[in-house]
Order: structure tokens, then sequence, then C-alpha cells
């Protein structure tokens, strides 16, 4: 069983992460697009090329049976298309994980953090109309714009990140928020620093989760032989390794770069 991935950078490492915990005998084949990254400033027609572009490389290279466009962003704008050109190949998208945010608060405040993209694509906006029917929320919708690109490129020490943060997050201190989603799969790698905004015991809410889920559901009766779990890290351009390092710190990866 083979299983691609692919984000606009090392965000989508925090869904491989925890898929890789849960399930063995599989090979994953993981594309972080460094040199378009991050997506969520670009260009829509640029974004859906480089979907189209990266799964095409990943059919025809390494042989997936399954994708998971680890990336909010690129699911927003893509997974309709990727779906009806690749109708053999079953496809994963990630969305903000609003449905148990809501589902749990108790406030019905809730923030959600994402890139500009996601918050203004209509699959975001189709999202929050289905889960917002016939309740009250308050729903704070937080566009970081540079904050994914931030992180990215490893600029994260601690009082500069708190400072750019402070210029998002600062106004939402007395909104009585107890929910966070981190909308783009960069974000949780530093949801400590986000954390300190809120109340402690705020949660935060990602769809790492939710996406192994939904994977195990997709393979459990496909996996036909015992092989060895195997991680290829892929990159088009330039990719921090220290942090390709702490977020697969307890994994065992190959890593190499591939033109795209």
């Amino acid at each position: 069983m083979r299983v691609g991935l692919f984000d606009s950078g090392i965000g989508g490492l925090t869904i491989l992460n925890t898929i890789v915990k849960n399930m063995k005998n599989i090979e994953f084949f993981y594309v972080a697009d460094t040199l378009f990254a991050p997506y969520g400033e670009k260009d829509t027609k640029e974004i859906l090329k480089r979907c189209d572009d990266i799964t095409n490389y990943l059919i025809n290279e390494h042989k997936i049976d399954i994708l998971v466009v680890a990336c909010n962003t690129a699911t927003s704008i893509s997974i309709k298309h990727l779906r009806e050109k690749y109708k053999s190949l079953p496809i994963i998208g990630v969305e903000p994980a609003l449905k148990p945010a809501i589902e749990f608060s108790k406030t019905k405040s809730i923030a959600i953090l994402a890139t500009p993209s996601t918050i203004n694509g209509s699959k975001y906006k189709e999202l929050v109309e289905k889960l917002s029917n016939n309740q009250e929320l308050n729903l704070y919708h937080i566009a970081c714009s540079g904050l994914a690109k931030k992180i990215e490129e490893a600029d994260i020490e601690e009082s500069s990140l708190n400072l750019f943060l402070k210029n998002y997050l600062e106004e939402l201190r007395d909104k009585n928020i107890d929910s966070v989603v981190l909308g783009c799969t960069h974000y949780p790698i530093i949801k400590n620093s986000i954390k300190s905004f809120f109340e402690n015991d705020t949660k935060l809410y990602d769809s790492a989760d939710a996406i192994a889920k939904r994977l195990k559901e997709l393979i459990k009766d496909k996996i036909k032989s015992e092989k060895e779990q195997r991680v290829t890290i892929l990159y088009s351009s330039k990719i921090n390794f220290d942090m390709v390092n702490i977020i697969l710190k307890d994994c065992k990866y190959d890593l190499r770069e591939c033109k795209i």
C-alpha cells in the first residue's frame, strides 16, 4: 500500500507524523512543495496547477494507491478538480476542525485561524454555513497572512513570534473564546505559542487525528502484505532540515529533492 501526501511545505508533516504513528506496513511519499510555499497567499490558478502536477507526479513516479491533500488551502482550491480528474484514486482532503470545536465548545465563541485563501474559499464558507445551521455561534475568523511563511522559514524565535501573533490574537483576549481551530497544517507546529494568548482551559483543534482515522478506514481491507513502514520526504526546493527533524522526531525517513 502506497500513500501519497503533499503540502506547500512542512506543515503537512504534522498530519504525516500522526498517521505514521498509527499505521504500519505502508509506504508514504510526502511532497513538500517548498518551491511554491506558502500556498495560502498564491494565485488560485497557480495553486490548482501545482496540486494537479504533484498528484500526477505521485501517481506516475511513486504509484500511489491513495492521496492525502495535507493542506487546507490546497484542499479548498483543488479537491473537487482532483477527484473529477483522478476518479480511480481515493483522495482525502483537509478542512479546518470546526465541527469538533463547535461540538465541544461551551461558550460557543470560537476562533478560527487560517490562511486568507482558506477563510475566503467557497469550500470553507459552505462548511461554516452547514455547521452553523440552527445554532447561535460567535465565530472569529482570523486570516493570519504571513504566518505559514514565517513557520516555513523557521522564523519562530519566541519573542519575534509572539510579537507577530499579537497583531492577530490580542483582540480575541476578551471574547470568551474556549476553542481555537488551527485551520492551517503549519499552525500546530507553534500551538504552544498560540495557546499562550488564551485562557489555560482553551482547547486547540487541528485535523490530524481525523485524517488519520479516515485513512485507516479506507485502507483497512487493502493491505495485502507485511511490509516494513517506509517514509520518503520529497521537496521541490530548499527545505529546513531542522524543522523536519523536529516534527518527525520519532520517525525514520528518507529525504531527497524532486523535480516537479
